[in-house]
């Protein structure tokens, strides 16, 4: 009989957000007349921007002729949008980014996953507690850590708590780790770094020979002009960072599905000998062997996003999802809610009330007012006692679910 993959035996009963959709769906079919507001995965709700549909309608005919026909693309991403990228996303912001260095995906999920791919087993790695779940499972699912413990984490991860005492931003490790897992503006938290914070670790990271993972999906909600949206606006971070950018959240593509990857070229690490080795070469090799790229269309949809209209309408849809994270923010604030979070991202980090667990306010906000949200603990042991809601939802519906949680 085949032999299986134990590591995943190692993994928790159910990844956070199918676990979530499990319970809301027993409720609802339990209470047939329910009108249950979902704020809990981060998904967004509002069309796509006009002037992406109009590249990819147009990008789709061009499919239909002979001379617009396009088969295998490249498995980096189009030159076209690749140079976009480079120029608006870095070159505009003083990081020296070129479009070599960025290679186009279908997800940073899928990304943040895959590049385990190129790095070794026996690497320390550190997390934030609470973290995204996803650097944790994948880790897991790789056999990079032990058992689970019985407080629900895992042998060979360091966690990097993450609270209102340090203001949600993580302690420099006392010793060496080789890979440092980094989420700015942070989810769940929303909490942001400032450029000060940020290259003590650049500068940690280069004295450690340590690798920063840096996920910057958020980037684009940011609304204070001094916190960074790129690690690389940080001296010496292409010497030891990896970034992930995604479509998803700003542009509205979680559905379409595009992202990118920036590995600099001269990023290295070492073999067995000690050797060093560059990294760049490594992802590539990957890249082609196990992507095929990401479609021609979509990939023109994903260039739009830079044009001048793309850039207005993607704007416009920030502005409206931070205004629901203000609106979120300022209600429950002034109901008596301790609440971080929610000005330069999407989310809302609620302490939970009366010393209720993450999971039983979950339950109680499920029926009591018939909304959904995320159970902090979801995100690791030190989001007990927190709840996440997310901005990304119509303006009605986050002013009725306000409305519902304060009135309990």
């Amino acid at each position: 009989m085949v032999k299986i993959n134990e590591n995943y035996l190692k993994l928790k009963a159910g990844y956070l957000f199918p676990e979530i959709s499990k319970r809301v769906n027993t409720y609802t079919q339990a209470n047939k007349n329910s009108d249950v507001i979902k704020l809990g995965i981060g998904d967004v709700t509002e069309p796509l921007p006009k002037a992406c549909i109009n590249a990819m309608s147009k990008a789709l005919n061009e499919m239909g002729t002979t001379k617009g026909f396009k088969g295998y693309g490249p498995e980096q991403g189009y030159g076209w949008l690749r140079e976009k990228i480079s120029e608006n996303d870095f070159i505009s912001r003083g990081c020296q980014i070129t479009p070599e260095e960025i290679f186009v995906s279908d997800g940073s999920k899928c990304d943040s996953s895959n590049i385990l791919d190129i790095l070794g087993n026996d690497n320390l790695i550190a997390v934030t507690d609470p973290v995204y779940p996803v650097y944790v499972d994948s880790n897991v699912m790789t056999g990079r850590t032990g058992e689970t413990l019985q407080n629900g984490t895992y042998k060979g991860l360091l966690y990097l708590a993450i609270n209102e005492d340090n203001n949600f931003l993580p302690e420099i490790p006392q010793n060496k780790v080789d890979i440092v897992y980094l989420c700015f503006p942070n989810n769940p938290t929303g909490a942001t770094i400032t450029k000060h914070e940020l290259k003590k670790w650049v500068d940690y990271a280069n004295d450690n020979k340590s690798l920063i993972l840096f996920d910057a999906a958020y980037e684009a909600f940011i609304q204070d002009k001094d916190i960074p949206h790129s690690i690389y606006e940080i001296d010496g971070a292409k010497n030891c960072a990896i970034e992930f950018r995604s479509f998803s959240k700003n542009a509205g593509f979680t559905g379409v599905r595009c992202a990118y990857t920036v590995i600099p070229k001269g990023l290295s690490g070492q073999n067995s000998k000690g050797d060093k080795v560059d990294l760049w070469p490594l992802w590539n090799r990957r890249q082609c062997t196990k992507f095929n790229g990401v479609s021609y269309v979509v990939q023109r949809g994903a260039e739009a996003v830079y044009s001048f209209q793309g850039k207005k309408e993607v704007n416009s849809l920030i502005d409206f999802y931070m205004e629901n994270a203000k609106i979120m923010k300022s209600k429950l604030s002034t109901a008596g809610f301790i609440v971080y979070g929610g000005d330069n991202a999407p989310y809302v980090w609620v302490k939970t009330p009366s010393g209720k667990t993450s999971w039983d306010f979950f339950d109680y906000l499920l029926e009591k007012a018939n909304v959904v949200g995320t159970p902090g603990s979801g995100f690791g042991l030190a989001g007990e006692g927190y709840f996440r809601l997310s901005a990304f939802n119509s303006r009605l519906n986050v002013i009725n679910a306000m409305e519902r949680i304060i009135n309990i």
